[in-house]
């Protein structure tokens, strides 16, 4: 999965400079403190104001407020699809506004910084049942600050309660904050530290993870279960562990299992000074920092770990051997399951994992699908519908993505040429439901939009992709 945070906005769209300062978001704001007022939990609130003795000026405000709030039983109730409205209204204010529905498996988090040197993570949604929206704006008052308006919340068993969070929080615009702690040589220590920032999906209970560090890759392999240099435990969902670090060098993550026992189940990480690995954690995988590994990890070609430790060796239980000699492979050139069995332990497992993840976003795909088909039978809310479309086109992207990876290793692990086809006809069975579909919704007048033409363009163009493919690995 991917995490979004705030604190890596660096781009303001105002000028600072300007002379007529920026409006507040009314609309939002008057709505997050109706439900504040109507809803809100007053035994579980955050509020922490802190002003400058001298100037008075506020240098940060944080309030966190629970809610409950009805959505069926009268007579106080909350239209939920009114939340919207505000944020759409009020969206020319900002310089950022997201929108996460139900079914998204995108985690967010809110970076929240301060003069002091200090900084906080906000962790505003943390698991997919969630629907969120956030809008951050500039400070009218103060350039300097970033104004950031939330809301989180999900349905109860029964669907007739929302339980959610409002979060109204002032503080140092992300790019201030790096320029003045630059300025004032406090990022001197941080220029060789090397951070993990984790977080713990919806999938998993897992309570501790232990790190284990070497200088080499021929040393990581070497280093025993219980020599591992730092303990990360996990708390409200999140994990962290930080080193000062001379040079690059190699590290690995393991789960401690509720026994006390450790996972065989492991991560390799290369560690490189002064840079930041965001890692959501799942049931048998992980979701991985992209930027990360494309600047300074596997992608890159700066990896200190070996090709098997970046594929990711996951069990020490057997001999690891990257490809199966072809004197000891069976051909059955009618069975896909016989290619899969001949493979060595950990290119199975690796496969395992692969056609896993693709089954995992199939599944977000059609459940996004089912939000378009609740939302025209319920409100008809045509931002909500056109925002799904957008997400629809971005998370089949993304899983083109995982099936070019499958197949890329499938054709080098040596998968039969005669089964191929049957690969592509899988891939190509998936466009084909999604393209009946579209073609029923395109005839509501409300879902006929440039969002529904751009991914039925995608689509179309996916279709003759693999459809070529498939024709030549058949002529092949």
């Amino acid at each position: 999965m991917l995490l979004i945070a705030c604190s890596a906005i660096t781009t303001i769209s105002a000028d600072p400079t300007a002379a007529t300062p920026q409006k507040k978001p009314e609309a939002v704001i008057a709505m997050l403190n109706d439900i504040i007022k109507r809803f809100g939990q007053a035994s579980d609130q955050v509020y922490s104001v802190s002003r400058n003795p001298n100037t008075n000026q506020i240098e940060y405000s944080i309030k966190i407020t629970k809610f409950v709030a009805n959505v069926k039983r009268a007579p106080l109730t909350l239209n939920l699809a009114s939340i919207s409205s505000p944020f759409t209204k009020d969206e020319p204010l900002s310089y950022q506004t997201l929108h996460l529905t139900p079914g998204s498996t995108e985690m967010f988090a809110l970076g929240v910084f301060v003069e002091q040197g200090e900084d906080k993570q906000y962790t505003l949604r943390d698991n997919p049942n969630q629907e969120m929206w956030l809008m951050c704006c500039k400070n009218p008052e103060n350039p300097q600050l970033r104004d950031a308006y939330a809301i989180a919340w999900e349905l109860n068993a029964d669907q007739s309660q929302a339980i959610g969070t409002v979060y109204m929080i002032t503080s140092l615009r992300p790019d201030v904050y790096m320029k003045n702690m630059s300025s004032a040589g406090l990022l001197s220590d941080n220029q060789n530290t090397f951070t993990i920032d984790g977080r713990v999906g919806f999938d998993l209970t897992d309570s501790l993870y232990v790190v284990y560090m070497a200088d080499t890759a021929e040393e990581l392999d070497k280093v025993a279960d219980n020599d591992f240099i730092a303990t990360m435990p996990v708390v409200n969902k999140r994990f962290s562990f930080s080193v000062q670090l001379d040079k690059p060098k190699v590290g690995r993550i393991r789960t401690v299992m509720p026994d006390g026992s450790l996972c065989e189940l492991w991560t390799n990480l290369d560690f490189v000074p002064g840079r930041t690995y965001r890692i959501t954690t799942h049931n048998g995988y992980y979701d991985e920092d992209r930027d990360y590994e494309l600047s300074v990890g596997r992608y890159s070609g700066k990896s200190l770990l070996t090709d098997l430790q970046r594929r990711g060796i996951d069990d020490q239980t057997f001999t690891v051997v990257d490809e199966v000699p072809e004197e000891f492979r069976v051909v059955d050139p009618n069975s896909m399951d016989t290619w899969l069995n001949s493979l060595s332990p950990s290119n199975k497992n690796r496969f395992m994992m692969m056609a896993e993840m693709i089954k995992m976003k199939i599944e977000r795909i059609k459940e996004t699908y089912k939000v378009i088909g609740m939302t025209l039978n319920d409100n008809r809310d045509m931002y909500k519908i056109q925002t799904a479309f957008g997400d629809i086109l971005k998370q089949n992207k993304e899983l083109d993505k995982n099936y070019q990876d499958f197949i890329k290793e499938a054709k080098k692990t040596g998968l039969l040429s005669c089964e191929m086809p049957e690969l592509y006809k899988e891939i190509l069975k998936f466009y084909t439901e999604q393209n009946q579909g579209l073609s029923e919704l395109y005839k509501d007048s409300i879902t006929n939009g440039k969002p529904i033409l751009k991914l039925r363009s995608y689509l179309a163009k996916q279709t003759e992709k693999y459809l070529k493919d498939m024709e030549k690995n058949t002529i092949d």
